[in-house]
């Protein structure tokens, strides 16, 4: 059953929905999660307390608005836009990350955030 999250990065909160799967069901386990944000184009991405392995499921092409979990970093992705390796206007993660939901709302408002902000995940 997919889970409601509140995202609140800087002076920007947003819902969201985890799926259910075994990435999204781990860290929807280690809630709430406070961390600082590191961008990277138009993504945040920080590390989180989870280890996970690359699931079956991992691909590095993106949706705007898209959660993830990238194994080599334990770090949770908020996409928005393009990164510096997206071939265009699409989130493009650096290596293949574990979909575990999306931003129900306008993503792009991340773009508020900066480098160092404050990040809390916390069940809505």
């Amino acid at each position: 059953m997919p889970r409601k999250v509140t995202i609140t990065a800087g002076k920007v909160s947003l819902p969201a929905t985890l799926n259910d799967t075994a990435s999204a069901l781990a860290v929807a386990g280690a809630l709430p999660i406070e961390a600082r944000a590191n961008r990277w184009g138009d993504e945040i991405y920080f590390e989180i307390p989870v280890k996970l392995e690359e699931s079956a499921d991992a691909r590095a092409e993106m949706q705007v608005g898209e959660l993830a979990y990238w194994a080599p970093g334990s770090a949770l992705c908020v996409f928005f836009g393009p990164t510096p390796v997206s071939q265009g206007s699409a989130p493009r993660a650096a290596s293949p990350v574990n979909p575990l939901g999306h931003v129900d709302g306008d993503a792009t408002a991340f773009k508020a955030v900066r480098n160092g902000e404050e990040v809390r995940i916390e069940a809505a």
